[in-house]
């Protein structure tokens, strides 16, 4: 078996979350707790109606919304730049410390790649060693 998504126990995701157990592909991220994912009191998870494990905190485990296990499509880090490079510091360290590893390097190469192209003016490896220091 693969290892969990989440293997941190610094990590915001829940204690129960489906990422802490399953790797990354192998459960699903909702908006939200809804009655379409029932909770199971015997493990604790919730699931699809065809058994897939739903993470319903997206903002803890780093991941967008998406059906990753139920349609078999790994997720995709998106890096979003905020309009004001004096934000840059706080939204990287943000996003960085929140990510899960299987995520990190994704993220990093997208920062290599954009933030030049966004803010020439600032030099990408001191922004990104103040984010992960």
């Amino acid at each position: 078996m693969a290892d969990a998504f989440v293997t941190s126990d610094e990590h915001p995701a829940c204690g129960i979350c489906p990422s802490r157990r399953f790797p990354l592909g192998g459960f699903d991220v909702a908006e939200r707790p809804s009655r379409e994912f029932p909770f199971n009191p015997v493990d604790g998870h919730r699931y699809t109606d065809a058994g897939v494990p739903v993470c319903v905190h997206p903002e803890k485990v780093g991941l967008p919304p998406g059906r990753y296990a139920t349609d078999g499509t790994p997720p995709v880090p998106e890096l979003r730049l905020p309009n004001d490079p004096v934000d840059l510091d706080p939204y990287l360290r943000d996003l960085m410390h929140s990510a899960a590893p299987g995520m990190l390097e994704q993220l990093i190469d997208q920062a290599v790649e954009q933030i030049p192209q966004v803010f020439p003016e600032v030099d990408v490896v001191q922004a990104l060693r103040r984010a992960l220091g």
